[in-house]
């Protein structure tokens, strides 16, 4: 049986490899903390709050992450595949998600709000609806992915190819539309 904690403040915590292993966090609040170098397996987090944490290079296996949001944190080479599939909904502000990789999960309505995405692995990955505001998604792969309905009109530096990503209704500006021609060599001015 997992540890519960509810209604939880923590702050400045550095934690160590597998300190928050097997427990449940919800309605808990986490502000500047350092979680890098984690290695998280079977956490629970419900309706938690994230502030200026540190999860660079966290290993993520079996995690729940259900109505999560994070402010000002970091996600360099995360790998969210492995989280648990039910209820997955997270909100990113302000965050560097560089190198993070959400490979083949569902993660539909999920957003994304002044964040730095670049080289982001959303390869078969549904974002049905995500809201990308603002974010640079240099690099970022799309293939195989379902972005029907995916605003990416505030977004930028993206490249993705219309013939390998389903985009029905996806919400794209003017000047965004390069990134979905790149591939035809076309100069657009």
């Amino acid at each position: 049986m997992a540890d519960y904690f509810f209604e939880v403040a923590y702050k400045g915590i550095v934690y160590q490899k597998e300190e928050v292993n097997f427990k449940e966090f919800e309605q808990c609040t986490f502000t500047n903390c350092d979680f890098r170098n984690c290695l998280f397996v079977a956490i629970t987090f419900i309706d938690c709050t994230f502030h200026n944490c540190n999860f660079d290079t966290t290993k993520v296996n079996y995690v729940a992450f259900r109505t999560v949001n994070f402010n000002h944190c970091s996600f360099r080479e995360v790998n969210f595949a492995m989280s648990d599939k039910l209820i997955f909904e997270m909100h990113f502000y302000n965050c560097i998600l560089d190198f993070t990789k959400f490979y083949s999960l569902k993660i539909r309505s999920n957003s994304f709000t002044n964040c730095s995405m670049i080289a982001v692995d959303f390869m078969a990955t549904d974002i049905t609806g995500v809201v990308f505001d603002n974010c640079d998604l240099y690099r970022s792969e799309f293939e195989k992915a379902i972005a029907n309905k995916a605003n990416f009109k505030t977004s930028y530096n993206y490249t993705i190819d219309p013939t390998k990503t389903k985009l029905k209704k996806a919400v794209f500006s003017l000047e965004g539309t390069r990134g979905l021609l790149f591939k035809h060599e076309l100069v657009i001015s």
